[in-house]
């Protein structure tokens, strides 16, 4: 189960920072790079959320059994 919480929180983590990219780089009409990166935090973020949502499933179903 402590696998599942921090693949969660690493998970919101990556979301936060990854939004957090696209907000400060918004006002600056730069190059695109910023956005590139912002895009890859958030899909890693959202990957390890399902991750851990399906872990967390499985380590209920493993429980139920015993």
């Amino acid at each position: 189960m402590p696998m599942v919480v921090t693949l969660r929180a690493l998970g919101t983590a990556a979301i936060v920072v990854g939004l957090l990219v696209t907000l400060f780089t918004l006002a600056s009409a730069g190059s695109d790079r910023p956005f590139v990166l912002a895009t890859l935090f958030v899909l890693i973020g959202i990957g390890l959320r399902i991750e851990s949502a399906l872990g967390a499933e499985a380590v209920r179903r493993a429980e139920t059994r015993d």
